[in-house]
């Protein structure tokens, strides 16, 4: 594995000087300063009514502080979500040079004003030791102004010239979905042309360890629905002759995942863990922050380790469930019964016939009266761990912080990267600046202040790098799928001689 170089030809500073740079807009309170601003627009995308603080924060923010680094923004229309504007940037050096492409988005979940510890407020920064509380400041605001603040550090120790060129696409929908993004990133693909993308959102593995991602885990909503009769019948009169909707589900579920949480439909389980990804979590132990809940050993796919059955495996889980009205339960036999359920799968699921496999298992099984309704598909990525852009992001964060970072082939949750990998068709990198246990979408949520400051240092290092290596690795990754489309097509043609 080749280590980041330290010096270049170009540079008026060192890769130190970056860091230093970085790291001095903490101490002094630039970054503080630029965070507390950025938190008090209340850009809750879930809220109609700060439609108007939704779409300032691209005009009146993010906009206004690229310019400065030579940027140049436009706001984009969502075609899907009139409240979710999305900005396009670019700053280009060169045609000629490698593009990196970044992500950012703008919004935040509702800030339940209410629900924060005294002393706290959701649209103002409290620093309480190492802890910042706000809304927004570990989902992704403060992710993105680490990403904005380091290339401003790199670029003025590299006296105003990157060696490579920079595109962003930034949204304002990420915690409603994501609507628009794959149409707009479509749409204006020639605009977001990149080599490679590089950006930040979820958590670290643990505060202490920075951490590498390259994708995530896929999603499909789906609805459970027993529909027997219209309205309740008297338990007293009617029960021991009325199928109950509620019992019936009951046991369609628990015909899906056994009583240990292992998934019982063959069409629902991924293939076999890859030699590279069990490598690469074989060092990784979830948990152990501050605040994590306890873990529960014996649940899940057997034979896994706790990581594996979250990052590599898929599951099942039911989010709700209702029959009759728990909260004010009457004697009477519900007519209905309804559960709102999720599976999470990675890369090799066959996601898209989630609903085809539920119901011949359904059939099989002789549940006729369980109706299912697929709501939602997201899809799910991995890049390769053993391709040379993780080689070279691992070896960037090692010698920015001294530590062996984490490498995840894909995060337990979802972002859109689906967008990015197949829609945009980049190696994707993601590299998190928070940790288990922000609280994130919850009241109190937090940054930490020295993952902060150590993340300054990481994308700082990883902007000088990048300035040293895209051509090399862009060149290497071109050179590949070359050779990769080449073999495809002879083997093709070996196959139709055959």
């Amino acid at each position: 594995m080749n280590e980041p170089r330290q010096t270049g030809s170009r540079q008026t500073g060192s890769r130190q000087t970056a860091i230093d740079r970085a790291l001095r807009a903490y101490d002094s309170g630039a970054f503080f300063a630029d965070l507390q601003r950025r938190v008090g627009f209340r850009t809750e995308s879930q809220n109609p009514a700060q439609a108007d603080a939704v779409r300032a924060y691209l005009t009146d923010e993010v906009a206004p502080s690229l310019a400065p680094l030579g940027f140049t923004s436009r706001v984009v229309e969502n075609p899907a979500a009139e409240r979710a504007p999305m900005l396009i940037a670019e700053r280009i050096e060169d045609p000629a040079l490698p593009t990196v492409l970044t992500y950012g988005h703008g919004d935040v979940v509702r800030g339940y004003d209410e629900q924060w510890r005294e002393g706290l407020a959701p649209w103002t920064i409290t620093v309480e030791g190492d802890r910042w509380y706000g809304r927004g400041t570990a989902d992704n605001k403060g992710q993105h102004s680490v990403n904005f603040a380091a290339l401003a550090a790199v670029l003025d120790a590299r006296g105003g010239k990157l060696g490579y060129n920079v595109k962003l696409i930034f949204e304002t929908g990420e915690e409603i979905g994501s609507p628009g993004l794959d149409e707009v990133c479509a749409a204006h693909g020639d605009a977001l042309a990149s080599d490679v993308f590089i950006a930040s959102d979820g958590p670290r593995v643990l505060a202490e360890r920075p951490t590498l991602f390259l994708g995530s885990r896929g999603g499909v909503a789906f609805e459970l629905l027993v529909d027997l009769r219209k309205g309740a019948h008297h338990s007293g009169n009617w029960g021991g002759a009325l199928r109950n909707p509620a019992i019936v589900l009951s046991h369609a579920i628990a015909s899906l995942v056994d009583r240990h949480g292992a998934i019982a439909v063959d069409g629902l389980r991924p293939p076999p863990i890859p030699a590279s990804v069990r490598e690469a979590l074989a060092d990784i132990v979830l948990g152990g922050d501050e605040n994590a809940p306890a873990i529960d050993p014996d649940w899940g796919e057997p034979g896994l380790t706790t990581t594996e059955r979250v990052i590599a495996w898929n599951t099942l889980e039911v989010l709700a469930f209702k029959a009759g009205n728990p909260d004010a339960p009457v004697n009477a036999i519900p007519p209905t019964a309804r559960a709102t359920c999720q599976l999470r799968f990675v890369v090799g699921t066959d996601a898209g016939r989630v609903g085809e496999h539920l119901e011949a298992h359904f059939a099989r099984l002789g549940f006729d009266e369980v109706k299912v309704r697929v709501t939602q598909i997201s899809a799910a990525t991995r890049l390769d761990p053993d391709d040379a852009w993780v080689h070279w992001a691992l070896a960037s964060l090692r010698a920015s912080t001294g530590k062996k970072p984490a490498l995840l082939p894909n995060l337990g949750g979802t972002v859109p990267n689906d967008v990015f990998a197949y829609t945009l068709g980049l190696p994707t990198l993601w590299v998190p600046h928070s940790y288990p246990a922000c609280a994130q979408h919850a009241p109190n949520e937090h940054l930490l202040g020295s993952v902060a400051r150590e993340a300054l240092a990481v994308m700082a290092g990883l902007w000088w790098d990048l300035g040293d290596a895209a051509a090399r690795l862009a060149a290497t990754r071109t050179a590949q799928t070359l050779a990769q489309a080449q073999a495809q097509t002879q083997t093709q043609s070996s196959d139709a001689v055959l």
